[in-house]
């Protein structure tokens, strides 16, 4: 599968990220989190008080930043990052950013393997032309369960109500906002991750056999 692409698209905690790792183990493909990119950019304007509603300052620190980790770590997969992250989204200018670097991330790693990149907006917007898109489906409640056992297996306080309400919301301003909507890449599978993930690997598993 070299240079093969494949988008995972989908709402905030709905599995995303483990189903993207199961293929990337699977079909030996490199894993790239846009989400991670999101965050990483968040920590930073939090660590230096940038102020996200003012987009000049925005637009001047995004253009002082030279190098961004791609790795993940516990200390942005808070709930505090998460909200800082879905608010910097909305503006065009992190939204490039943050894609020249997954093009960058795939043009580095081109020669050595395919990839499987998940996000938001990933089929729909940053790789159109993808081999395969991929779009999860979950219902808000089960995602509220999800992240809430999330949040207290990595010891940080949360409420099962107040998840589900922040869920509800960044749906909302995931599919109302200008920049690269959430939706529905076209030519994309649905993949429903409402039950157990044995049943969802099997839909994946046929997709990929029938390729």
């Amino acid at each position: 599968m070299k240079n093969f692409i494949v988008t995972i698209d989908g709402p905030a905690a709905s599995g995303k990220e483990k189903i993207s790792r199961y293929i990337s183990k699977k079909w030996k493909l490199k894993h790239l989190d846009s989400g991670t990119l999101y965050r990483r950019i968040a920590l930073i304007f939090l660590n230096e008080n940038i102020d996200i509603n003012d987009i000049k300052q925005i637009k001047k620190k995004i253009s002082k930043i030279k190098k961004i980790s791609y790795r993940k770590s516990k200390k942005i997969r808070t709930q505090e990052i998460s909200k800082l992250a879905s608010k910097i989204a909305v503006h065009n200018c992190v939204r490039n950013f943050v894609n020249q670097l997954q093009y960058d991330f795939v043009e580095k790693n081109k020669k050595n393997t395919g990839f499987v990149i998940d996000g938001r907006d990933i089929g729909s917007v940053v790789f159109k032309n993808a081999n395969l898109k991929l779009y999860i489906d979950v219902n808000a409640d089960i995602r509220a369960k999800r992240r809430y056992k999330q949040l207290i297996d990595s010891s940080e306080k949360s409420i099962y109500r107040k998840i589900l309400k922040d869920i509800k919301l960044r749906d909302k301003k995931d599919k109302m906002r200008k920049n690269s909507p959430l939706v529905i890449p076209a030519n994309s599978y649905i993949i429903d991750n409402n039950d157990s993930f044995i049943k969802t690997i099997k839909q994946i598993n046929k997709i990929f056999n029938n390729i």
